[in-house]
């Protein structure tokens, strides 16, 4: 068996002895880091060792060519850097030595797609513009095209400037390689003895011309690619290519929809070895059909770090801690996150690779959690409660969400004044299509199916939810309790009104619109009462101020929401109009979101109605003066 000390005090390999260095030292612990690139250092001994059973050989002079381009070629730009030549971290010579120095039994190179997700501001993109340049001047291939594409021009240009600059601080390399466009406005870099070019592409542009034949594709930010268009363009013209390659480097992101997590999953279970990892991704070393062509750099923390408190962690997602990010900086962006929650998902996905619900926490977990417990709801039949029903199609959940009044709090206010206001227990009733279940499990990546098995969610046969099954539990509800209102969307509810009807149902039906920019109006009963009392119009529910109203309930901890993880994954994913509007108004925007967020919006208008009522509703106040608190 090939021992480690043996591989790392090779002579006759020393860009393998670099390389294996860096994969010893992560493994013992010198190096600290995450769980994934862990697996990486473990698959590069693992195919030191066996590689060869498979065909794959090791090309020390591949790797010390690439080796030698960026740190006897190349030179950094700007900041504390400018001028200086690229000297590799040791991370980032175990990623390139890796990449250039495997080989397939034909002397084809084995790697032909990259992902590495790490941190933002770990030099990623100097990275991936060095290696444009590389297979631009030096990677033996005659008419080479290499492109930085990105999802928007601009993201493109960051990448592909970054080579221009490397490009003007070398004058070795400059003398080789002509500009087009003006400085800092260049499109194009030719090596016209190659017949070769450098250039961003983007979505954005659409088609260039006849297809593009990349011998280097370099996509930047994948997290902010909205489908695969921009790589399926470039990678089916690497068919004229024999040595291509499909490099994207990116921060982590929040949709679990999206091409970067499709990507992302499958490096992780190649770095793995299995396509079936368990949740602390030991390492298995196995292959599969096309996953020996993929080498994955994939940053991110132990399961139960926590960045916001232990600064220990920081560098398993920022390998370049201390060489061009400081700890100082980080403690600040941490800080900053801690005094301002609307901040932390940002913090978390861009510097330390946790891939959130939402790009904008509507407030942190342990707040939804100090506030989630299990109770009984039978033990609130014969009270008061109050609906907010969230209607669907076929791919959305229908849900109801209830609350039931629970007592009274006094609240201090910030003025130090104090105000006595109602408690609540809330929980949610969710459905979705049996039909379609297996099919949209996989799609949106939830655990649908564990939640039905779990008795969180129900989902009765057919490709659609039918409205009288809903109407029925509704009915149900309005036995056991006394249902006083509920709010509801105007989308497909006349249809669901006339099944409440053959029900019985005659409780105050509420219009709630889900959007912020239209306010329901008022029943023309709660204006004759207005009228009477000689008070102000009043007005109608809408979806900022039912937002408004749950946020102070859970914050006040004023309300109790029965464990859930659906209506969980839907508070956590929640996304909101982004900027708020003039008057800092907020509602939820479902099409933004990563995770069905159904629950949160029924949740937010049950939360309306029940202000609504208790504000307007004498019979409420008195019953919430008489009863004794239960929560």
């Amino acid at each position: 068996m090939l021992t480690t000390k043996r591989m790392i005090s090779s002579t006759d390999q020393p860009a393998l002895a670099r390389v294996s260095a860096y994969a010893a030292a992560v493994l013992d612990g010198t190096i600290v880091a995450g769980p994934h690139v862990r697996n990486a250092c473990r698959r590069h001994f693992a195919d030191v060792q066996h590689g060869h059973d498979r065909g794959l050989r090791w090309d020390d002079d591949a790797a010390t060519r690439v080796f030698r381009f960026f740190e006897e070629r190349l030179r950094l730009s700007e900041g504390q850097f400018d001028g200086k030549p690229f000297l590799l971290h040791a991370s980032q010579a175990f990623k390139i030595g890796s990449i250039f120095g495997w080989k397939k039994a034909d002397g084809t190179r084995r790697f032909r797609t990259v992902y590495i997700e790490e941190g933002k501001g770990n030099g990623k993109s100097p990275f991936a513009g060095g290696i444009g340049l590389y297979g631009l001047t030096a990677d033996g291939e005659a008419g080479a095209q290499c492109y930085a594409a990105a999802a928007k021009k601009d993201q493109a240009q960051i990448l592909f400037q970054d080579a221009c600059k490397m490009v003007r601080q070398a004058p070795a390399l400059a003398k080789r390689l002509k500009f087009s466009g003006g400085l800092g406005k260049e499109f194009n870099i030719a090596h016209h003895k190659s017949g070769s070019f450098f250039r961003p592409i983007s979505k954005e542009a659409g088609k260039t011309g006849s297809g593009p034949r990349p011998h280097f594709a370099l996509c930047d930010e994948v997290h902010e690619h909205p489908d695969r268009s921009i790589m399926e363009m470039l990678q089916r013209g690497f068919k004229f290519r024999q040595n291509p390659l499909l490099l994207m480097i990116t921060n982590s992101g929040s949709d679990r929809n999206s091409v970067c997590w499709e990507e992302r999953d499958r490096a992780v279970k190649v770095l793995a070895g299995t396509q079936t990892p368990d949740d602390d991704f030991t390492y298995v070393g196995g292959t599969w059909e096309g996953s020996d062509s993929v080498f994955a750099y994939v940053c991110s923390l132990d399961k139960n770090d926590d960045p916001m408190t232990d600064p220990s962690c920081w560098i398993k997602a920022n390998p370049l801690l201390g060489t061009i990010l400081t700890p100082e900086y980080l403690a600040g962006v941490v800080a900053e996150a801690r005094n301002v929650p609307g901040k932390l998902n940002n913090v978390l996905r861009l510097h330390f690779c946790v891939w959130t619900d939402a790009d904008k926490a509507w407030m942190p977990r342990a707040t939804i959690d100090k506030v989630m417990e299990p109770f009984d709801i039978s033990h609130h039949e014969g009270k008061p409660l109050f609906l907010g029903i969230d209607l669907s199609g076929t791919k959305d959940m229908t849900v109801v969400a209830c609350m039931v009044p629970t007592g009274k709090r006094e609240i201090q206010r910030a003025d130090g004044t104090t105000a006595t206001l109602p408690t609540y227990n809330a929980w949610i009733e969710a459905w979705t299509p049996g039909d379609t279940l297996a099919a949209r499990t996989t799609a949106d990546k939830q655990p649908y199916d564990i939640w039905v098995r779990d008795g969180y969610l129900q989902a009765p046969d057919g490709p659609r939810i039918r409205f009288d099954i809903v109407a029925a539990r509704v009915a149900e509800l309005d036995r056991l309790y006394d249902i006083q209102s509920i709010a509801y969307d105007n989308y497909a509810y006349a249809a669901f009104k006339d099944e409440l009807d053959v029900f019985g149902v005659t409780a105050e039906q509420l219009p709630h619109p889900q959007g912020g920019k239209i306010r329901a109006r008022p029943s023309p009963e709660k204006v004759e009462a207005a009228k009477a009392a000689g008070e102000k119009a009043p007005l109608g529910l809408w979806m900022p101020g039912s937002v408004t109203e749950l946020e102070n309930l859970i914050i006040d901890d004023r309300i109790r929401l029965q464990t859930n993880p659906v209506l969980m994954t839907a508070m956590m994913g929640s996304t909101f109009n982004h900027p708020p509007d003039p008057h800092g108004n907020r509602w939820f925007v479902k099409t933004r979101a990563s995770v069905r967020i159904d629950s949160a919006v029924a949740l937010a208008m049950c939360a309306g109605a029940a202000a609504d009522k208790t504000i307007a509703g004498p019979d409420i106040g008195d019953f919430i003066n008489n009863m004794v608190m239960v929560i």
